[in-house]
């Protein structure tokens, strides 16, 4: 009875409502088909784009007529004004014959949104119902239908090049950040380690003091962290590394200390009734059991800052990120889903990759 006055709580709290996710499905389904249509390949191409100016007022005129004169081709839109969730036609004139294109809804922030594929026929002209988004911001909107038409051989988009280069950054990002962690967590762990730390007062000051801070880092997100460096040293993958690398070190500190304190005592006891001094204990009985797993945790948390280097981008950290965020904002949803795409592909090979890395590191052990 509880557990169901809480859930009753929470699905009320939460505000769930599932009949909203039927009712405005045609809102994101333009979206959402863009997205899995990613641009990988461009090919030489010549180009029309007319377009007609909408007022978002119910009393405006006839149709409005605008574009680039015959040698561009004309666009209407009938009735010409109008509001949000109303449906308009529109038409086209002077057209290349059987050309396909596309047409977008332009606010008056020129923010473009994706209404639909058409095809012009073999008179160069075509008709099609739309319904005026609710992206619609502004007093005059524009209606732009772009066509295009191949004119020569395919190659690489410039997208999926710029692509390309953003996952390198996002890579190394994510392989500097985990470095800079390794290097600082690894001798920090030995200090927060509860069976090496908790003989005297001082060792057990030291080991409270270093798990308290390893606490309150892991308890900052990165997204927080990465604003903070951005204002501190700018915009770029060096916010981004700083960002991941100050909260991997928390993270990775917290795991190497769990696995210090894991260790076999039977070497430390033996090392230890030879007379040797507690960093000679460290040294040859404590390190040598815990360099495998510190490699593959290593490894593992390279995995994991790629992934996070993604929205660690959305605040200025770099990487592929900032990209991704800025075609979504301009609703640019093709190179958007080809950012994602890469994250994607560059995610499953890492995975798989440390994957078999820690698999045989554990077997060395």
């Amino acid at each position: 009875m509880a557990a169901l006055v809480i859930y009753a709580y929470g699905w009320r709290v939460t505000q769930i409502d599932l009949g909203v996710l039927v009712k405005d499905i045609h809102l994101v389904r333009p979206l959402v088909v863009n997205l899995l249509k990613p641009d990988l390949v461009a090919f030489e191409t010549e180009g029309r784009t007319p377009e007609a100016i909408f007022l978002l007022n119910p009393n405006g005129p006839g149709p409005v007529v605008s574009g680039g004169g015959p040698a561009e081709g004309t666009l209407a839109v009938s009735p010409a004004s109008g509001n949000i969730g109303d449906r308009v036609t529109v038409s086209g004139r002077g057209l290349v014959p059987n050309s396909n294109g596309r047409l977008y809804w332009v606010n008056a922030i020129e923010q473009e949104f994706p209404l639909g594929e058409v095809r012009a026929g073999p008179d160069g002209s075509f008709v099609r119902e739309i319904v005026v988004p609710q992206t619609a911001r502004g007093d005059v909107q524009t209606v732009r239908a772009v066509f295009t038409w191949r004119t020569g051989k395919w190659h690489f988009s410039e997208t999926l090049k710029l692509c390309g280069e953003k996952m390198v950054e996002t890579i190394f990002l994510a392989l500097m950040a985990t470095t800079f962690a390794v290097g600082v967590a690894g001798p920090l762990s030995f200090l927060a380690a509860r069976n090496l730390m908790t003989r005297h007062a001082a060792g057990r000051g030291i080991y409270y003091l270093v798990r308290t801070l390893f606490n309150v880092l892991r308890s900052i997100e990165p997204l927080i962290m990465a604003i903070l460096f951005a204002v501190w040293v700018g915009i770029g993958p060096f916010a981004g590394v700083l960002a991941l690398g100050v909260h991997s070190i928390a993270a990775l500190g917290k795991l190497f200390s769990e696995q210090i304190e894991s260790i076999d005592p039977g070497p430390v006891e033996a090392i230890t009734a030879t007379g040797a001094s507690p960093v000679q204990v460290v040294l040859f009985a404590v390190v040598p059991q815990v360099v495998p797993q510190f490699l593959a945790l290593g490894f593992y948390r390279w995995d994991i800052n790629v992934r996070m280097s993604t929205i660690i981008g959305f605040v200025g950290g770099g990487g592929i990120g900032f990209l991704l965020q800025q075609w979504i904002n301009l609703l640019q949803y093709n190179q958007a889903g080809t950012a994602l795409l890469s994250i994607a592909l560059v995610v499953i090979g890492l995975d798989v990759a440390s994957a078999r890395i820690r698999e045989k590191l554990e077997r060395s052990t």
